[in-house]
């Protein structure tokens, strides 16, 4: 039975099918080919589970898995993931019977299948990832694969810096158990509110404004910043951009892909 490098050799001796792979490497966004060939001959990709070190390699993406690094090469032109700022008073869904604003309004539909990776609260805001890729939205959502997820919340009240670190540690009864922050610090305060810094990956419906309203510091705005590798950054409210090939790899080695 023939391994997959000798497989991948057949093909480059035939030079009727397949792709190079350092080209595909390039347009995978792993930088210029020069730099492909030298990640190639360094051994540092394999094809279906093979180290191929050859340059000239073809091989075929649709039916082989290729991975740098052990992360694996996601190429396809039919896979769209995007970042996007949704502002408050958005329906974090494609469509609505009470006609309310909707994630669809935003994106319209250049981008066939697309669909929302989680959800922010209809008064939330703040970064939600889009994508039609539905491997990679399984794993996202997937609590086995903890997403870290991290907001600005701006509380009523001043909080203190015990009761942040309690958060962590020790965490708070809900109606649905006890949950941890994985991270709380104070940004700022004034006498009557506190803006806090809060990472968690559960992705429980409003879970930090549940958390935060249970022991009596209601939440008055939460932004949601960051998404496991992907950072709202400077993307304007309402607005969207693609994610980058390389920001899809980071987010795909985070989640097991």
């Amino acid at each position: 039975m023939p391994n997959a490098y000798s497989r991948a050799r057949k093909a480059h001796d035939n030079n009727q099918e397949g792709i190079r792979l350092q080209k595909l490497l390039a347009q995978a966004g792993f930088g210029s080919r020069r730099k492909c060939e030298q990640m190639i001959t360094d051994g540092r990709v394999e094809v279906d589970g093979e180290l191929v070190t050859e340059l000239g390699t073809r091989v075929d993406p649709t039916h082989q898995q290729i991975r740098v690094d052990g992360s694996r090469v996601r190429i396809s032109n039919k896979h769209i993931t995007l970042a996007l700022n949704k502002p408050r008073k958005v329906l974090s869904a494609m469509d609505d019977p009470k006609g309310r604003y909707t994630l669809r309004d935003i994106v319209g539909d250049k981008y066939e299948r697309i669909f929302h990776m989680g959800r922010l609260d209809y008064d939330s805001e703040g970064l939600i990832l889009m994508t039609n890729d539905g491997e990679l939205s399984q794993h996202v959502m997937h609590p086995k694969y903890e997403v870290e997820k991290t907001y600005i919340a701006t509380l009523e009240g001043r909080i203190s810096g015990t009761v942040c670190r309690r958060l962590v540690t020790t965490g708070v009864q809900l109606d649905d158990g006890w949950i941890k922050l994985d991270r709380c610090a104070i940004i700022d305060a004034t006498h009557d509110t506190t803006i806090v810094k809060v990472v968690l990956h559960s992705g429980k419906n409003r879970i930090v404004r549940r958390i935060f309203g249970s022991i009596g510091f209601p939440v008055k705005r939460l932004v949601r910043t960051q998404i496991g590798p992907i950072k709202l950054g400077d993307l304007k409210s309402g607005s969207y951009r693609v994610l980058s090939q390389t920001e899809v790899r980071s987010l795909s080695k985070e989640v097991g892909l």
